[in-house]
């Protein structure tokens, strides 16, 4: 059996059409530039974009607790014009308790404001079928409602004939849920699922995640499931259309999801790294995992960030140098001013080269640490 392939839908362009500064180089197969240097901003990006599409986990808050800073630059972000979306992979719990824990760390947020895969893999399903058809839910209740609000029926089991089947992780998913599933995949059920993260990191641990579980019906039927959530364009879709994002600017700390997402759609991105991304991560970030700006936490959306310059084979920041030396070979930096900046200089130089090593990162990051 072929499988249903990958998932459709798309977004609004910026990258190349209004961005805020530098341009990226080159050219991806006719899809928007790949980033030879991050963006330069000379205002404050929360002037420059109309809406921040905010991931939430290594953002705003950190395994449960608010991210030290991110409440007070997202709310001095909406004094300065900007609004505000948070977009996340969890199809598990519904906006409304997840603008309730946004609410108890500081964060002021509404359901409204908040986007989730569950509501991109439902309105990927409302496109495909006829109001009121039989959907087999595999997930927790921020699935079901939102399946529910595009005007689809929530069932349990293969025996009702769904039209399609949306999986989303939940921690309660078992054999007989799943068992269910591929039933009605076997059956000729569309299939959908909110995201395809291999792992949920946890306190304990990386666990499977609603990737791992999805392979269970993907392996038994043989039918590749459509995906909604990032890095896949519907849920940055979703999060435009329920926003009217004229110029949207996505924020993350991933650069698998948050950044590729935003480069497949042609958006501009800001990393933070607060979350998931290391330095060494982001020197050994192929093309379409490359961040339009780089900033250490939330607070870079409320200033303007430093073009990087190109002179002489070598990458400027503001007081830092960094360019490809012979001996190695290996990236060279040179110069003092903020860490970030060096980072910023840096990142360039490594990705001017073909294929930098994790040792000519680490090498470079060690230099920088000990200017």
């Amino acid at each position: 059996m072929t499988g249903q392939g990958g998932a459709d839908g798309g977004g609004i362009g910026s990258r190349g059409e209004n961005g805020g500064g530098t341009g990226g180089a080159g050219e991806n197969g006719g899809g928007p530039p790949q980033a030879a240097v991050l963006q330069g901003c000379a205002e404050p990006l929360s002037s420059c974009y109309d809406v921040a599409l905010l991931d939430l986990d290594g953002v705003v808050y950190l395994g449960g607790a608010a991210i030290p800073g991110a409440a007070e630059a997202l709310s001095k972000a909406t004094a300065a014009g900007m609004r505000l979306a948070f977009v996340t992979n969890n199809a598990y719990r519904t906006p409304a308790a997840i603008a309730a824990q946004l609410t108890g760390l500081g964060v002021a947020a509404s359901p409204e404001d908040v986007v989730t895969s569950a509501q991109a893999a439902s309105r990927l399903l409302a496109e495909r079928l006829p109001a009121g058809s039989a959907v087999l839910v595999i997930g927790g209740t921020g699935l079901r409602a939102a399946v529910r609000e595009r005007g689809l029926r929530p069932v349990s089991v293969a025996a009702d004939r769904p039209a399609a089947v949306v999986q989303g992780y939940s921690p309660d998913i078992g054999y007989s849920q799943l068992t269910e599933g591929a039933l009605a995949v076997g059956a000729g059920a569309l299939f959908v699922i909110s995201n395809a993260d291999a792992t949920l990191p946890t306190p304990r641990g990386r666990q499977p995640g609603n990737g791992a579980l999805a392979e269970v019906i993907a392996t038994a039927t043989g039918i590749r499931p459509l995906v909604a959530g990032k890095p896949e364009p519907p849920l940055h879709a979703e999060s435009v259309q329920r926003t009217g994002a004229r110029r949207p600017l996505v924020v993350g700390d991933r650069l698998d999801t948050d950044i590729e997402g935003a480069f497949r759609v042609g958006a501009d991105s800001l990393l933070v790294l607060t979350g998931v991304t290391t330095p060494a991560d982001l020197l050994l970030a192929p093309p379409g995992r490359r961040p339009s700006y780089l900033a250490d936490g939330l607070a870079g959306l409320l200033g303007p960030h430093p073009e990087v310059t190109v002179a002489d084979g070598g990458y400027g920041c503001r007081g830092w140098t960094a360019r490809w030396v012979t001996d190695g070979p290996r990236l060279e930096l040179t110069g003092s001013g903020e860490r970030i900046d060096g980072l910023r200089a840096l990142s360039a130089a490594a990705w001017s080269g073909a294929h930098v090593t994790p040792e000519a990162a680490s090498s470079a990051l060690r230099q920088l640490d000990a200017t």
